[in-house]
């Protein structure tokens, strides 16, 4: 009788109620070996006592290339931080027929859901009512809603094409948005194909009356979206942040937005958790959230279906079909945390 293939476990910063629940544990001891570690990273020890039979890691487990070298049975690495950390020789790994995976795609609905949630709240002037509300300050009807506009028809910006962007576009459909993409990484043709105006991303910043930022960070965008870029936008423009903070001027950001240029919901910071002392920690027209746009129950549900579904299509032999594969180059240049 054949023995059961290892499958390392190794998820930190994903805790057991986020990606191992019974019913996975479960399957997992009927499927394979199963070694765990939970809490930290696992151990240099723990690794390599494993390396040589390890068929599937899942988790940011460390894997340059003298490791790989090592991993003669391993057929794919299954990142459940959502992410493409460096720490993983992509070229190599690609070389060899490993499947890198990312369950990015888990995470993408919930925080669509979000920016719509947010771009309204903006639009609507939600927080300011709230506020005027308590002092009762409030005014009723049209009196209360001097400032607000539709999200419907629309002209809408998308700042990256990918996991986020493609959960988004088809929920604004029934609000008829006219959508325009800034996104150097993919063709004109491709975007247009999709149903979206390609743009540069002056245009982009500013002709949208809604924006909403979705690209990661790489090594060649860091900051692109400078303080000139910033002044672009339209006044009272609603711009959504929900992906990296550090690709734009996080700070000028900030101060255009509480000097009403603009008006920003913000759900991502360049340092995380947010320093108790930071300087926009006061009473403001922003609307800030705590990195919650993805992390739901519901997220961490999708994230274990599909890596289970591609757990099952590995260890049959097949390709995987739910998660995203890295593409080893751009994998390189991504700065994700």
């Amino acid at each position: 009788m054949a023995s059961k293939p290892l499958i390392f476990f190794d998820p930190h910063p994903r805790n057991a109620e986020m990606v191992f629940t019974p019913d996975v544990e479960k399957e997992l001891n009927e499927i394979s070996n199963l070694v765990t570690h939970f809490g930290s990273r696992a151990s240099e020890e723990l690794v390599e006592d494993n390396i040589s039979d390890v068929e599937i890691i899942v988790g940011q487990t460390s894997m340059p290339k003298e490791r790989l070298d090592k991993a003669k049975k391993l057929k794919a690495i299954i990142n459940v931080k959502c992410n493409w950390e460096p720490n993983i020789d992509y070229i190599e790994a690609h070389k060899k027929g490993i499947y890198v995976l990312s369950a990015a795609p888990a995470m993408a609905p919930a925080v669509a859901e979000a920016c719509v949630g947010y771009a309204i709240s903006l639009s609507r002037g939600t927080l300011q009512n709230y506020n005027k509300f308590l002092k009762s300050e409030e005014k009723y009807g049209i009196k209360g809603n001097g400032k607000a506009y539709s999200l419907f028809n629309s002209d809408v910006g998308f700042i990256g094409f990918g996991n986020l962007a493609k959960s988004l576009l088809p929920l604004l459909k029934p609000f008829n948005c006219n959508v325009s993409v800034y996104d150097p990484w993919l063709s004109k043709e491709y975007l247009e194909s999709q149903g979206v105006h390609a743009v540069s991303l002056d245009i982009l910043l500013s002709k949208n009356k809604f924006i909403f930022i979705l690209a990661g960070v790489t090594s060649e965008n860091e900051g692109f979206i400078n303080k000139e870029k910033l002044k672009l936008i339209e006044k009272d423009s609603s711009i959504i942040l929900v992906s990296r903070a550090e690709i734009l001027d996080f700070e000028e950001f900030i101060m255009l937005a509480e000097q009403n240029n603009y008006r920003a919901a913000v759900d991502v910071f360049p340092e995380e958790p947010v320093p108790l002392n930071a300087s926009f920690r006061k009473e403001s027209n922003i609307l800030f959230t705590s990195h919650v746009a993805g992390a739901m129950h519901f997220s961490y549900k999708n994230i274990r279906e599909m890596m289970m579904g591609d757990i099952r299509q590995i260890l049959k032999g097949m390709p995987p079909t739910r998660l995203q594969r890295a593409e080893p180059h751009q994998a390189l240049l991504r700065r994700d945390r």
